[in-house]
């Protein structure tokens, strides 16, 4: 099996972090090859930055296709480009925010999302009514920290465990997913933490969720359907 990971952003910080992450989700025997895209933004936090991205992330996501890739994941759990993909490749595609979010809903009645910065929560919001998940989805809040200062050691898991455990106070989340795919590494520490409070709170992570919804698709032999995700008509186009 071969699973392309495409990093929706312009720069190099997150390549080798992200290559090592999946590896460890992956099957014995899997293939992973991670593509950056060479036009977009180097983090996606606003609608303007998915906007940005998209052409770069359906460019790779098609190459990949070509290049006899499996599935891909694109590394971002706003799921930027995600149905457009769908619509030009024969293959299974995902974001971070739906198969990390739909694992959660077998764990719990109610998701907490946790995400980067308040920008991104009326994307996030958005997200959570196209998959018709608003009595499911208690809460999305903030640490307020910037996709690319998500490396700043135990600044991040502090910040997540204070949200998380508030969302869990409040009854506003049975289940905790992390809401960036940026968020490596962490969590399971989380998880650690919540049960130290005294009662187990699971916490998804959305690169593990998604890498395994995609071996699990491949291995199942199944792929998006074409009465959802129809090819595009011919037309002129300038791409």
């Amino acid at each position: 099996m071969k699973l392309t990971v495409v990093l929706p952003v312009i720069t190099d910080a997150f390549t080798e972090e992200v290559r090592k992450e999946v590896g460890a989700w992956t099957a014995p025997g899997t293939e992973v090859e991670v593509r950056r895209i060479a036009r977009g933004t180097a983090s996606i936090e606003s609608e303007y930055d998915e906007a940005l991205a998209g052409p770069g992330i359906l460019d790779a996501v098609r190459e990949a296709a070509e290049d006899g890739a499996d599935a891909v994941f694109v590394s971002c759990f706003g799921d930027p480009g995600v149905h457009a993909a769908r619509e030009v490749v024969d293959i299974p595609v995902v974001g971070g925010f739906e198969p990390a979010v739909l694992t959660s809903l077998a764990l719990g009645e109610r998701t907490g999302v946790i995400t980067v910065l308040p920008n991104v929560l009326p994307m996030l919001h958005g997200l959570v009514r196209r998959y018709g998940l608003t009595q499911r989805v208690g809460s999305i809040r903030a640490v307020d920290i910037p996709v690319l200062d998500l490396d700043t050691g135990d600044a991040v898991l502090d910040a997540l465990t204070g949200q998380a455990r508030a969302a869990v106070a409040a009854r506003e989340a049975d289940v905790i997913v992390l809401g960036c795919t940026g968020m490596l590494g962490v969590a399971a520490a989380l998880q650690e933490r919540l049960a130290r409070d005294g009662t187990f709170v699971p916490v998804v992570d959305p690169t593990g969720a998604a890498i395994m919804w995609l071996q699990s698709q491949v291995r199942l032999g199944v792929r998006p359907s074409r009465t959802t995700y129809m090819r595009p008509r011919p037309k002129d186009r300038v791409v």
